[in-house]
């Protein structure tokens, strides 16, 4: 198996799964239906473990284009991969929310929500905010990619890895996932959004790729700043990309988090108003 074939196949079993979970919990008449978000953060975790099982051993599994940039920002994976990693993992993913789409066919008509057939395919965030959803992304990533260099530091039994990888994913989206679905994988939101976009789903509505950006610019910049900043801790490293992404971290903290102040200030400026 190439390396190319590698990472699609195991992202397609990663859509698969993870996608399969979703689609069990939203979509109308399924015996899986309002099962919840714990359901949902298992299966992701699951689904990680079983793709990195299927393909670890022939791509080393990244699955994830945040993960092959970040690997590649720290010098452990070649620039020169990095474009066949990452077409790979958005065509898998393009190919596994497909197969769910079919797996699901008697449901889609049946749910008459659009946004849960969205939130099947792609991420929505549980409150709309472009600049809070950007940071939640890039924060999930960032723990993301530093764990799995945490867990590659350590010895495991053999074959156990994955299992680790599973659970990581677990703990980020039942601790940090609530807010945005947690995508911390540009190609995990980007491909089914694709499917979406192109599947004959009965009341779609939408693709709302207006808000796509998120999921993908917040998981790449979290996993390279997320590797980098592994780097410079563990190693003593400090390059000088760590100190500019730094800093555009900073400004993008404290950004969000002066547009989401002035919203409140002006909310309850609004209530008093209104009482007065």
């Amino acid at each position: 198996m190439t390396e190319f074939l590698a990472e699609v196949v195991g992202t397609m079993i990663l859509i698969i799964f993870g996608t399969g979970v979703v689609a069990g919990v939203v979509l109308k008449d399924s015996k899986a239906e309002n099962n919840g978000w714990v359901l949902i953060t298992i299966a992701w975790g699951l689904a990680v473990t079983m793709g990195v099982y299927a393909v670890g051993n022939f791509s080393g599994a990244h699955l994830n284009p945040a993960v092959t940039l970040g690997f590649a920002a720290v010098g452990d994976f070649p620039w020169a991969k990095v474009p066949i990693y990452i077409t790979a993992q958005v065509l898998g993913a393009i190919i596994g929310a497909t197969i769910v789409f079919f797996n699901y066919l008697p449901h889609w008509k049946r749910t008459k929500e659009a946004d849960k057939k969205l939130g099947v395919f792609a991420t929505i965030p549980a409150i709309r905010r472009p600049f809070s959803n950007l940071v939640s992304e890039i924060i999930g990533t960032a723990v993301l990619v530093m764990g799995l260099l945490f867990i590659g530091a350590n010895d495991f039994t053999e074959g156990l890895n994955p299992l680790i990888v599973g659970a990581l994913i677990i703990a980020i989206g039942m601790s940090l996932g609530g807010t945005t679905g947690y995508a911390i994988n540009p190609a995990r939101d980007l491909g089914p959004r694709i499917a979406h976009a192109l599947l004959p789903i009965p009341g779609k509505g939408s693709s709302d790729w207006s808000y796509a950006w998120v999921p993908i610019v917040g998981p790449i910049f979290g996993g390279v700043y997320g590797a980098l900043f592994y780097k410079a801790l563990f190693t003593g490293v400090y390059e000088l990309p760590f100190w500019i992404m730094s800093g555009a971290l900073i400004l993008v903290l404290f950004g969000a988090a002066s547009v989401e102040l002035k919203k409140e200030h002006t909310v309850v400026d609004t209530i008093e108003e209104s009482i007065s």
